[in-house]
């Protein structure tokens, strides 16, 4: 009897659901720091470009992460009724009651005064459930409440990566988005997402520090699809800190008579391929001359933000324009 029921179980699998291949199945984190008013959004899953569906941020007011049948509404609505001054549980319930099919959904958000808040709809494929901060845990169907972060994960090996997600950030150190990658990382040691891995990002917002300034994106970083989508994730986040954050005053040296004699080489040969060079004849010293080469070449470089005129030079900027050229 039992060998038939699996015959016929095997012959007439369970269907899946229609919607099933819309479900980001995902793990996240959203987060708060106090101390520099920055909100970010940190997530993986096993479905193409995550970060254009599950992270919402808006400086000064708050972070979203909506996920398993990603639902925008919890995203915009959510950063309105934050910015209206509703506490994240109440944004999020808000939210909920207009929704459809809130058992489809799961959701974190966090607002800018550190109240945090998850929510696992109980049509959420296992392993799925939430922890926000404090010694806060909950499984499915329930909003669960708490200070400073909420992790949520769905269809995930077991309780693991969301137990990782907490404790990694709780006990990481750095900035917000160090914390974050931490804890990102951490969640995938502890399974992850059943079917594996395919997209990743990070979004960290804060007040006038994007681009030079000019917004408030100050990460924004997406791996739509890679075998390894945390490894790369690491990977631009380095790139990112190198041609988007601005120097630090530890790391401002002089340009001495020694850093001109490493750097003048390269103004003397490059742009390659052009006739014209940054550098018509060697200077020897930091002078006028020097300093526009250098920043002419900064800039063609894509070192926007390191690019100095005062006669001192990032020592991140130097060390890698140095290292990419070794023979």
């Amino acid at each position: 009897m039992l060998l038939l029921l699996a015959s016929l179980a095997l012959q007439h699998p369970p269907e899946r659901p229609p919607d099933l291949a819309k479900r980001a199945h995902t793990y996240s984190i959203v987060a708060y720091d106090s101390a520099t008013g920055d909100l970010g959004v940190a997530v993986q899953s096993k479905f193409p470009n995550v970060g254009g569906i599950v992270p919402w941020a808006q400086a000064g007011i708050g972070a979203i992460a909506t996920q398993s049948l990603g639902n925008t509404d919890y995203g915009e609505q959510g950063l309105e009724l934050l910015a209206r001054g509703a506490t994240a549980p109440e944004a999020m319930r808000i939210v909920m009651r207009g929704d459809p099919r809130p058992s489809q959904r799961q959701v974190g958000m966090v607002d800018a005064r550190g109240n945090a808040a998850s929510w696992t709809g109980d049509s959420c494929f296992d392993w799925a459930g939430g922890r926000v901060g404090g010694p806060v845990v909950g499984g499915k169907g329930q909003v669960i409440v708490g200070r400073t972060y909420a992790a949520q994960a769905n269809i995930m090996v077991s309780d693991q990566t969301v137990k990782n997600l907490a404790a990694a950030f709780e006990r990481s150190t750095g900035s917000l988005a160090d914390r974050l990658m931490a804890a990102l990382v951490a969640g995938q040691s502890g399974g992850g997402d059943k079917r594996g891995m395919e997209s990743a990002a990070l979004l960290v917002v804060r007040k006038n520090a994007g681009y030079l300034g000019s917004n408030d994106r100050y990460i924004d970083i997406r791996v739509y699809d890679d075998t390894n989508p945390i490894r790369e994730l690491e990977r631009l986040y380095q790139l990112h800190q190198l041609y988007f954050f601005t120097s630090r005053p530890e790391d401002l040296i002089p340009i001495t008579p020694d850093v001109v004699r490493r750097l003048e080489p390269i103004l003397l040969r490059e742009p390659r391929n052009q006739p014209g060079k940054w550098l018509a004849a060697p200077q020897g010293v930091a002078n006028r001359t020097f300093l526009e080469a250098l920043a002419n070449f900064m800039y063609w470089e894509n070192y926007d933000v390191r690019v100095r005129m005062d006669g001192k030079i990032d020592r991140v900027a130097l060390d890698d324009i140095l290292k990419r050229r070794k023979s």
